[in-house]
Formats: structure tokens, sequence, C-alpha cells
């Protein structure tokens, strides 16, 4: 038994906050070439429509091995240990993120990083959706998913208020190397010190019990038809998730990874002023998070909530498209993160439903892999083409609104087959 694993019942809701410490730092590996691209682009010289071209590749570089490290290691890394795994991970996108600072002078040495890089970050979300679906029960999972979840949108939002200043003061290279060194000492020994695998034998009783206490109470059974298959692959909602998934990552990461660059180029922001415009657009999805989580638990219909939050989130992208002045700007980009962040919060209980509990750590990976293989992707390199063929950034903003409007869909046709 790990040492770890001495945790009590009630200390457990410290794994989804260490957790959350790591994603924050993981997301500020991933998304700061997306808040360096302008400074970037500077020292290189690009034009818009070379930004576009570049830009994409250098964007889509990571999601690419993000997704494939996903479906194609998470199976092995459940089975060699979550904790052990995320460990691995981590000590590996930090050292890559190290490197951009000698090697990042030549692009194709960037671009290989940014692939290494996605290697490296393929098995951290997986596993942690593994421990997660161990520790808690499914009527908590909306929340304690939340917890660590979090954690992207904290660093999407302090990510510009952090990095920005310090892209300015010491130059984008040196801030990867300071961002990768975070993450060798800090959350390496945090996941050591606190992350287990499994519960004791006395709190794995306790959850038993709770779990069993909540479906009395909401008058459940347990051979609700809500149960994940016994094979998930061939269980037509998970594919269908795995479609919504795909479209709200082409969103997500389509403002995440072109928003810096949309308000300098298109809207006139200068870049040492991103800092709290972008802060406050990202700072309204962690207020979300922690609602729609709550309300998820609550009301027990994370698909439908899902399917709202997208559909409105992509009538304000529009909006935001067509706003002059920063303050609408920011106002209409904020609302659109909020209601997009319905999905974030329901976004890993929903797989922990569909698939088998002994099979967490590999149906995550997969359903995160393709997602972000595709989503990801798309979100680089379809907002990017549009701009690199037309020099205009409204038209690949708006290529997101497309996005969330049939991500809405997609969910809305599953929650009609998962009441959950």
């Amino acid at each position: 038994m790990q040492k770890a694993a001495i945790l009590t019942q009630g200390m457990r809701w410290r794994i989804p906050l260490v957790l959350a410490v790591t994603l924050f730092v993981n997301y500020l590996d991933r998304n700061n070439l997306a808040l360096a691209l302008p400074q970037i682009a500077h020292d290189y010289g690009w034009s818009n429509k070379e930004i576009g071209s570049n830009g994409q590749f250098l964007l889509a570089a990571f999601f690419l091995a993000y997704g494939l490290s996903n479906m194609l290691l998470s199976p092995f890394a459940e089975r060699f240990g979550p904790k052990r795994s995320m460990l691995i991970a981590i000590t590996a996108f930090s050292v890559c993120t190290i490197l951009s600072a000698p090697l990042g002078q030549m692009l194709a040495a960037l671009i290989g990083l940014r692939l290494l890089l996605g290697v490296g970050e393929g098995m951290h979300v997986p596993m942690m959706s593994a421990i997660t679906s161990r520790w808690f029960a499914a009527h908590e999972r909306s929340r304690a998913n939340a917890i660590w979840n979090v954690g992207i949108l904290v660093a999407t939002a302090l990510g510009p208020l952090l990095l920005v200043p310090l892209i300015s003061m010491v130059g984008w290279r040196i801030a990867f190397a300071v961002l990768g060194c975070v993450g060798l000492l800090i959350s390496v020994p945090l996941v050591w010190l606190v992350v287990a695998d499994n519960p004791t034998q006395e709190a794995m009783t306790e959850l038993q019990a709770a779990q069993v206490a909540e479906l009395v109470v909401k008058n459940l059974t347990i051979s609700s038809p809500d149960q994940p298959a016994a094979s998930y692959v061939r269980d037509r909602r998970f594919w269908l998730y795995v479609c919504g998934g795909a479209l709200n990552a082409f969103c997500g990461f389509g403002v995440l990874n072109w928003l810096p660059t949309y308000f300098t180029r298109a809207k006139g922001i200068n870049f040492d002023q991103l800092g709290w415009p972008l802060a406050l657009v990202f700072t309204s999805g962690i207020v979300s998070v922690f609602i729609m989580a709550y309300l998820g638990d609550k009301l027990n219909r994370r698909a439908f909530l899902a399917s709202v939050g997208l559909f409105l989130a992509g009538v304000l992208v529009f909006f935001a498209a067509t706003a002059n002045g920063l303050v609408p700007l920011v106002s209409f980009f904020s609302a659109a993160v909020f209601c997009q962040s319905a999905y974030t919060a329901q976004e890993y209980a929903i797989v922990q439903r569909l698939v088998p509990q002994e099979r967490v750590g590999a149906g995550t990976g997969l359903y995160n892999g393709i997602s972000i293989l595709i989503g990801g992707v798309g979100g680089s390199l379809i907002p990017g083409t549009i701009v690199a063929l037309t020099g205009n950034f409204n038209a690949g903003i708006l290529s997101i609104m497309v996005g969330a409007l049939l991500a809405a869909l997609v969910l809305a046709l599953l929650a009609r087959a998962l009441k959950y």
C-alpha cells in the first residue's frame, strides 16, 4: 500500500486540489505558446498571413501528438499505475518546456518540442480521471472533477497576468524555462506526497455506503439503463459524446489559441495590455465551472446543461466578433466562456458514467485523444487557415461559432439517450 494511501475519507478532497495544481502548470506549459505567439511573430517578422500559416503548425503540433498519446499510451499507463504514470508525464512535459529556451530559435525545433510536449502531457488527464473515479462516488464526480478541471481555467485566467509581463521582461524563451522548472519543483513533489491510486479499504466502504444512500434518496436503482455498457467502444452514446467533445475542443482551443493574437491584430490591443482583458474573459469560466458542477450533481442532467451552454456560447461569439470597443468585446467573450464552461464542468463525469470503473483511464484517454486530435488540431488549423487565406481574423473567430452550435446539437441528442 502506498504511503499516500493513508488518507482518510475526510481528507480525500485534497486529491483533486493537488490534481488542480498539476493541471494549472500543465496548461501554462501548453498555452504559453499561444500567449507568446505575438512576440514570436515579432521576433520572426511575420505578417498576418504568415502568423496564420506558421502559427497553425506550431499550435497544431501539440494537439496532434497529445491526441495520439491519449489514445495509445493511456491503456498502458493505467496498467502501470495512474500515480506513477502521472509523475512520468509531469517530468516529461516540464523538461520539454525547459528545452524551448535553448532550442526555440529555430522554427523546426520549436515545432518538434511542441510534438514532444504533446506526447508528455497525453497521459496526464486520463490518469487524473482514473484516480477521481476510484476516490469519488458517482453523485460527487461533477464537483470532484470540477475542482481539478478548474486548474485549466485558473491557468487561462492568470496566464496572461503572469506570462505577458514575464515575457515582456525576459523574453519568451526564458519565460518557458521558468515554467518548466515550476512543474519539476512543485507538481512532482505534490503528486508524490498526496496522491494515491486507490483509497483505503475503510474509505472504500464509506464510499460504497454513501453511493447506496444517494441511490435510495433519489429513488434510483443499480440496474439503471444509464449504467456503463460492458464494452463502451460499442456504445453509440460514447461515440456521440466523443463527437460532442471534439466540437467542444474545437471551440475551446480555438479561443484559447487565437484570442491573444486576435486581440492584438484584429482589435488593436497592445501586447503589454493583454493581461487584464484576457484574465477577465477566462475568469468567468472559473465561476461557471463551480456553478455548473453544482447544478450537474443537483439536477443529474449534465448533458442537457452542456448543450444549453454551448448553444449560448455560439451566439455570444458572434456578438463578440462584431463588437467594437474593448468593454463590449471583453463582455461578450467572457459571457461566451461562462456558457461554454457548462460543458467543462460535466465533461469527465459523463465519461466516467459511460465507461466501466476498471477502464476509466483507458476510456478517458480514448475520448480525450480523439476529441483533442480532431478538435484541438482543428481549432488550430481551421481558424489559422481561414486567416492565412483571407488575412481576416474575424472570419477565423466566426468558425468557432459554427462549432459551438454543432456541439450543442450533438449534446442535445446525447441528453435524450443518457439521462445523466
